[in-house]
């Protein structure tokens, strides 16, 4: 998705060009394959590191583009949001000194990013998920403006004939319908490319699969979204869900996500891309001038551009990729569920320890088919994502604990891996020992932030922890230590930090207890004691609000054995206010209207509610930031 000419795949006369290319471009590869004239005996890695950027309040910027002019450096470039930026990095040989290298190359390009954004009140911060995204962030105003991603956007949401939506279960709940495809820019990621010798490729694309299950557990630390504790690496179901183009129509059929896992191995170096052609409608065409067959057999190498803008929008967690370097053809495969950050140090522990295990493929794990289900395979996957390295797994058609499985079997392998490749053994020990480090003590990136943001939930509201711990991330990284050296967050660590208020649905309370206008009065009233409130939201069926219950109301109205209902009770002429109205406004009208507290309403649907307790602290706040 890097090509900037690119148009919709809707002009039928262009359509069938491109396809054609499409088509000539598959048999190009599969000759190159069969000819065997893709790269052989080489080993490279190479890597992209997405990151997030925040405004002086630690809440997403909406100055990324302009940050990206003043870096001014090519191996930049743009994300999905405005508050998103990625680097690429060249690619290195894989010889001693390569892990240092690209940790030197990470941290100089990400020191200039974090000095341009410095200068405009702006900060870097290396994260899965940045904790501080909010609804509003989610908006489509906040999408970077390029074509490519407008096309992204509006070809996704034809294709899926409405909203999409999320559906997310883990300690808390996310079940929310979005009009954009915003929010799978929440995801951000430190994607490794390995390239391997085309004789191998089945083989070590099928191991790519096998050991991805571990290796996200250990790397995993994105588990909040909104505020909700939800996955261990909230990412997968977050980037699956979020541009899933499959319609509730289809519920009967098997129609693959375009971010998948896979649903099988592969047997021949062509399956991943034949496959993903057969089931995925082409989104994209670009012009192209020259026909990939025809170069080849003139002695040149093609770009492939077809299949690779093709391939570009076809998710996989591993995906193969084709590339010309020097006028030499590669095929590399592409690990794409690894986490940003949260340091550069733990994201090169977590390139080594891939990029060892793909050296150290066991023999007998050639024609993986015959020992191991591809069923157990994904299952791996999908435990590691929801529970990370409390997980369990299967693993030679034995159940393991994960960590065990990266201790005792796994991390050996690296190593092995790495020293074939005559990395020194102190190079290899400062990675794989942060690894073996985080599995030992259980502190990957994902239970340091549930353990931190559960701590700072004692004293602070949900909105103010996933701004508190957005802030303590960009600290703790400063340090320079890794994350199983970090101290677990405390509430007394962020008197320092300014929060910023500003909408309504930055401060609204939205764990509701709502009651309908049929039930029994007298019930409502004791459930009002047995919680201590002094407001109920009376909601409909549909969701939509039709009143409000005040305490004081209800206990004047009420006389012992009173059969009355909510509907006798409630006061129906109730204000209401948008998520998106600033708070100052709303503040406004509660204390024009001398109302105790405020309803919010999203299209008519009751989404949260601000209370007079609540008005006060946010004064508070508003009144501390002005005396400043």
């Amino acid at each position: 998705m890097g090509t900037q000419n690119i148009s919709i795949a809707h002009e039928p006369e262009a359509r069938k060009q491109f396809l054609k290319h499409l088509l000539r471009d598959i048999q190009a590869l599969e000759m190159m394959f069969e000819k065997g004239m893709l790269e052989k005996n080489k080993n490279r890695m190479g890597a992209e590191q997405e990151f997030c950027l925040v405004n002086s309040y630690f809440k997403p910027s909406k100055i990324g583009p302009r940050i990206l002019e003043m870096i001014n450096e090519p191996h930049f470039t743009t994300e999905l949001a405005r508050y998103n930026l990625e680097l690429n990095l060249n690619p290195l040989d894989l010889e001693p000194g390569c892990f240092y290298a690209m940790e030197a190359s990470l941290q100089k390009n990400l020191s200039l990013a974090e000095e341009k954004a410095a200068s405009v009140g702006e900060k870097v911060i290396l994260a899965g998920i940045l904790p501080s995204i909010d609804y509003q962030s989610v908006q489509i105003n906040n999408i970077t403006p390029r074509v490519r991603y407008k096309a992204l956007a509006d070809i996704l949401k034809t294709l899926r004939g409405g909203d999409f939506e999320l559906n997310i279960t883990g300690v808390d709940e996310l079940i929310i319908s979005h009009s954009n495809i915003l929010f799978e820019a929440c995801n951000t990621s430190f994607q490794c490319h390995f390239q391997v010798d085309p004789d191998e490729f089945v083989d070590l694309y099928n191991w790519s699969q096998a050991i991805a299950g571990p290796v996200l557990a250990v790397c995993a630390n994105s588990p909040l979204l909104l505020g909700k504790q939800l996955w261990a690496e909230t990412r997968i179901p977050l980037f699956q869900q979020s541009i899933d183009t499959r319609g509730k129509g289809f519920h009967l059929r098997e129609r693959q996500q375009r971010v998948t896992f896979g649903n099988k191995w592969i047997k021949h170096p062509m399956d991943v891309y034949k496959s993903d052609i057969a089931r995925h409608t082409v989104l994209f065409l670009t012009d192209i001038e020259q026909d990939s067959v025809t170069m080849l057999n003139n002695g040149e190498m093609p770009k492939l551009e077809a299949l690779n803008l093709h391939n570009g929008t076809v998710y996989k967690w591993n995906r193969p990729c084709y590339g010309v370097k020097d006028g030499i053809a590669h095929i590399r495969i592409e690990n794409r569920y690894i986490p940003s950050g949260p340091t550069i140090r733990d994201e090169m522990a977590n390139m080594a320890f891939w990029v060892g295990l793909m050296k150290s493929m066991p023999d007998h794990y050639k024609n993986i088919w015959e020992v191991m289900s591809f069923d157990n395979a994904r299952e791996n996957f999908n435990k590691a994502a929801m529970w990370g390295i409390q997980s369990g797994m299967v693993w030679n058609k034995k159940p393991i604990a994960t960590r065990d499985l990266i201790q005792h079997i796994l991390l050996p392998m690296a190593k092995t891996g790495l020293q074939k490749m005559n990395i020194s053994n102190e190079e290899i020990d400062t990675y794989l020992n942060v690894i073996e480090a985080r599995a030992s003590s259980f502190q990957t990136g994902s239970r340091w932030t549930i353990k931190s943001f559960r701590n700072l939930k004692k004293k602070l509201s949900r909105t103010e922890s996933t701004v508190a711990l957005t802030a303590l991330l960009h600290e703790r990284r400063l340090t320079g230590k890794p994350v199983h050296e970090w101290e677990i967050g405390q509430p007394d660590e962020i008197n320092h930090i300014e929060f910023h208020v500003e909408t309504v649905s930055n401060v609204m309370t939205t764990d509701l207890i709502t009651v309908t206008e049929h039930d029994l009065a007298e019930l409502v009233l004791h459930i009002m004691n047995w919680r201590a409130i002094r407001h109920l939201p009376v909601e409909g069926s549909d969701g939509k609000l039709l009143g409000i219950i005040y305490k004081k109301d209800l206990e004047s109205q009420l006389n012992e054995n009173d059969l009355k209902t909510v509907k006798d009770v409630m006061v129906q002429d109730t204000i209401s206010v948008s998520p998106d109205m600033h708070i100052r406004q709303a503040l406004r009208m509660m204390d024009n209207s001398k109302s105790s507290c405020l309803a919010v309403c999203d299209n008519n649907r009751l989404v949260g509610l601000i209370t007079d307790t609540d008005a006060k602290r946010i004064k508070a706040t508003l009144d501390k930031k002005k005396d400043r």
